[in-house]
């Protein structure tokens, strides 16, 4: 038996025996990728070839429903977010005369969930690279969230001749928690942890560490998304590549290197957010010094050559969820300011 088999059999073996199955009265389960979940505009589906497999990006590709201004903005979204977690962003980019681009990066919701895959942010970059070439977009802007920041980032490194602006929406990354002492976890811990995901968890990891405490109703769509789509037919291939997107994410800074950035980045950064990988395992010296994004945005604004900063106090990890109408008046203004 090879060992990709034998892993994915142990998993299921060991998925069978956790208590994430006995969850499934608290909400809907979704399919491996995602279907079932309703997004808020047509899913397309790019078909490529990457490290041996045959793989689909599921994008959603809006065009301006305001006069049209003959630019794009792709949007990159977070470890725990979807591309239609976007769709706030979407409709007041494209009310605006944006056409607004919002893939599922590989190991993400409506797309492929691969048994094995060398994830690197290189990697989910050139992707989407390669769908950007399919739709024929020449130039672009970049809006990234959470991890969907540090894959901008690298993004824009990568082709900075492509991406004529960079937002980052409180992105992770912005410091490297394991030279600040956060310990390592292997792929096989985080599968064991990922495997018992439920939607109780999500939720109460969310409201702490994302929303300061706080949480509105409409939330809870975004969490059973997550647990869905977890809990469904597709749950020991999710837990498996998210395993290995974290080990991605940990072991992958961008930090070092914000200082190489060509073009002007906007930091939009809600204040109250906590967000630091490993902090649930790192010991308290270290759990008390990481992840203070009030901190974070100033010292990281004075990294990036052409940067400004935009703060949200008392909003959290998404305040372009939390309070769509003032984050996009931000957002917008600044890309109005820029030639």
């Amino acid at each position: 038996m090879s060992n990709a088999r034998a892993l994915v059999l142990g998993g299921l073996f060991l998925a069978a025996s956790l208590p994430v199955l006995s969850h499934a009265a608290e909400g809907p389960a979704y399919g491996p990728e995602l279907q079932g979940f309703e997004y808020p505009y047509p899913v397309q589906h790019f078909a490529f070839q990457s490290q041996g497999k045959s793989l689909q990006m599921g994008y959603m590709d809006v065009q301006p429903s305001g006069k049209a201004n003959g630019q794009n903005i792709v949007l990159m979204h977070g470890k725990n977010f979807c591309g239609a977690t976007w769709d706030s962003s979407i409709k007041a980019l494209s009310a605006a005369g944006y056409r607004v681009i919002a893939p599922d990066q590989i190991g993400f919701c409506t797309s492929s969930k691969p048994d094995h895959y060398q994830y690197s942010f290189q990697q989910l970059a050139n992707n989407t690279h390669a769908l950007l070439e399919k739709l024929g977009i020449q130039k672009t802007l970049i809006l990234g969230h959470s991890t969907g920041g540090m894959l901008a980032t690298r993004y824009a490194l990568l082709y900075p001749q492509q991406v004529e602006r960079l937002a980052l929406v409180n992105p992770i990354g912005l410091e490297d928690w394991k030279a600040l002492g956060v310990p390592y976890r292997t792929v096989d811990q985080w599968n064991e942890r990922e495997l018992k995901l439920n939607a109780e968890g999500i939720r109460n990891y969310e409201r702490n560490t994302y929303y300061a405490g706080h949480w509105k109703p409409e939330f809870d769509r975004w969490v059973d998304m997550l647990a869905g789509l977890n809990k469904g037919p597709g749950h020991v291939a999710v837990a498996w590549n998210s395993a290995l997107i974290y080990d991605m994410i940990f072991t992958q800074p961008v930090y070092y290197e914000f200082k190489d950035l060509k073009m002007p980045t906007l930091l939009l950064i809600g204040t109250a957010d906590t967000t630091a990988i490993g902090s649930d395992i790192a010991p308290p010296e270290v759990k008390a010094r990481i992840g203070h994004y009030d901190v974070l945005g100033k010292q990281v604004a004075k990294l990036i050559p052409q940067s400004t900063l935009v703060e949200f106090p008392g909003l959290g990890h998404a305040p372009q969820m939390e309070e769509p109408a003032r984050f996009h008046k931000a957002l917008l203004d600044w890309l109005a300011s820029q030639p």
